[in-house]
């Protein structure tokens, strides 16, 4: 006979998939599912703002021995300990910029809920799962997420007036691509966001939503991407995680990093031959205790995020041979879902880059209209905090110096001659300051976010250290690169600016990727020898060789997505959920 675990349910990781599941699985088993979270919780108001606390919102807790940049390594070595908020690896020809906070990447993401086209699921995804069998999960996801486009302005008077909404559109006009408004997970009030029929709340207007959870009405700021402390972002503890902790007694435990995965034998003792059918002791480390701990689960869910997953499995299976039977394709089929990012400097036009949510709209180049699998990448606007535009302003001599300082040149003179000039109209160091601001960085530059289809045939591995890295065939994804290259200096030219720049990594000599989407390493599929993770109806979301055993993140992804990868995510753990429980889901959670 064998003897009780503590939980029915263990869940590792708290971003879509693991707040997917954490609500689903404890509506079934109430009380008695657990969820082990890496990071700390933010209550409203509490992220960091100051220069010196975001330097240190970096996450490089005692012991971790990853590849980090200098600077986080720095500040590591001066304090000992970081726990914030922003995963940032380097590995060759790619970095990675990831979460660690309760709420996962729905805290530092830019709101998106965009489906893929049909196309991307016709290859290397297992037959049974398409976008028409996602398709009721999808909406689900998109109710509960509040996924609605911005509110509509009444004229460039009106304070939901986005401008740089505008000029992305008329460039796209002009090239000739389809543009849309894309839908967001931004609470504009419960009528706009969630009944789908009614005005928006005025900003900054607050309210409960559907689910009782205190949130704003969005203030247009720029800061989703730093973590919204107005709590305007619909992220997935404002939904999921909130109605799982009120209504059906989910157990939380943060700064809980979990290390091993064990499968346990009838008497409950650890046993790697064992199958998972007695159950899971999972140890973990208590970062703010700073001891180690263990717990026991009839079943266990790894929703750690891509990088997290693989690396937590890859170490069971080859590490402490915990789970030894993991199929050979762990860590197969990564994809930085073609991530890429740019400026165009100094433009012409107004685009007024730190108002409004992070991300508005989206212009397809050959994703959804004219398919090209080699070159299919959308084109999405993005705002920035007022903090990064002061930064900006700063940095503006720096692009051109010389120019720069003739202009202060002029100014200075200029004040000269009307301050001792009779009847002088513009005698004030205001009005020196303000010819000195009026043609700022953020005023008249873009940043442009790209993401697309790029091959997925990164592979995920430990190093030496038993720490992650990535083998990226960035060469042979060079065609869609070129694509995104060639659109970005199209849209400087668009609005006049000066220079268009890809991210510094990008430049020689380092020349590396970065992308805030990975996904793959535990690929779906209808086999072992084809994937890590059962798509099969009657053990979706089981990883092959073990019963009770699960992943829901986006890991599972076998493919690039090409759009944001949030509404697949929540989807797919939509569909696992439904199985293990036997209910459909609904919004009503």
């Amino acid at each position: 006979m064998s003897i009780a675990v503590q939980y029915d349910v263990l869940i590792i990781g708290s971003g879509f998939g693991g707040a997917v599941m954490s609500a689903r699985l404890s509506r079934r088993w109430p009380g008695r599912v657990l969820l082990l979270e890496r990071g700390r919780q933010y209550q409203l108001g509490a992220y960091p703002r100051s220069p010196n606390d975001l330097a240190d919102n970096v996450w490089c807790p005692q012991g971790d021995a990853a590849r980090r940049p200098h600077a986080v390594r720095r500040r590591k070595a001066r304090l000992g300990h970081l726990t914030g908020m922003f995963d940032i690896r380097h590995f060759g020809k790619i970095d990675t910029v990831t979460s660690a906070v309760y709420g996962g990447g729905s805290q530092i993401y830019a709101n998106v809920f965009l489906r893929p086209p049909a196309p991307v699921f016709e290859q290397d995804w297992p037959a049974s799962l398409n976008r028409d069998t996602l398709a009721p999960y999808y909406d689900v996801a998109q109710q509960v997420l509040g996924a609605r486009t911005v509110p509509p302005a009444a004229g460039p008077g009106d304070r939901r007036h986005i401008q740089r909404t505008v000029q992305f559109q008329s460039f796209a006009r002009e090239a000739g691509l389809p543009t849309k408004l894309a839908d967001i997970c931004v609470y504009f009030g419960n009528d706009y966001s969630y009944k789908r029929n009614g005005e928006p709340l005025p900003l900054g207007v607050q309210q409960p939503n559907r689910y009782g959870a205190l949130q704003t009405s969005c203030t247009y700021c720029g800061e989703c991407d730093i973590g919204c402390n107005v709590q305007a972002k619909n992220s997935v503890d404002h939904n999921y995680l909130h109605v799982a902790r009120q209504r059906y007694r989910l157990e939380v435990r943060t700064q809980s990093l979990v290390e091993r995965i064990m499968p346990m034998n009838e008497r409950q003792a650890d046993d790697p031959q064992a199958d998972g059918t007695h159950g899971y002791r999972v140890y973990y480390r208590d970062l703010e205790q700073g001891r180690q701990c263990e717990v026991t689960a009839q079943r266990v869910v790894v929703s750690a995020g891509t990088l997290g997953t693989n690396e937590l499995l890859l170490r069971c299976r080859d590490v402490h041979r915990s789970l030894p039977r993991l199929s050979s394709k762990l860590g197969r089929h990564f994809s930085g879902n073609g991530d890429f990012l740019a400026f165009a400097v100094e433009g012409k036009k107004e685009l007024n880059s730190t108002y409004g949510p992070v991300i508005t709209q989206y212009t397809d180049h050959h994703l959804f209209d004219q398919f090209d699998r080699k070159r299919a990448f959308i084109l999405e606007d993005a705002s920035y905090p007022t903090q990064v535009g002061w930064a900006a302003a700063a940095f503006g001599p720096m692009m051109n110096p010389l120019q720069m300082f003739w202009q202060a040149c002029k100014q200075v003179l200029g004040y000269s001659f009307n301050r001792y000039y009779p009847g002088r109209r513009q005698s004030s160091v205001g009005f020196l300051v303000q010819k000195l601001f009026s043609h700022d960085l953020s005023q008249y530059s873009a940043v442009l976010l790209c993401m697309g289809l790029d091959n997925a045939q990164g592979v995920l591995r430990l190093n030496q250290d038993g720490y992650l890295d990535i083998d990226w065939p960035q060469e042979s994804n060079r065609p869609l690169y070129d694509a995104i290259l060639a659109l970005g200096e199209r849209f400087t030219r668009f609005i006049g600016g000066s220079h268009f720049l890809p991210m510094p990594t990008w430049l020689w000599p380092v020349k590396n990727n970065v992308t805030v989407h990975p996904l793959g390493g535990c690929a779906l599929a209808a086999s072992p020898e084809e994937g890590v993770v059962s798509a099969l109806d009657g053990s979706r979301g089981q990883v092959f060789h073990y019963r009770n055993l699960y992943v829901a993140d986006g890991s599972l992804m076998p493919t690039a997505l090409g759009a944001n990868p949030v509404a697949t995510i929540t989807a797919v753990a939509e569909w696992i959920a439904h199985e293990i429980t036997g209910d459909m889901p609904d919004a009503e959670l």
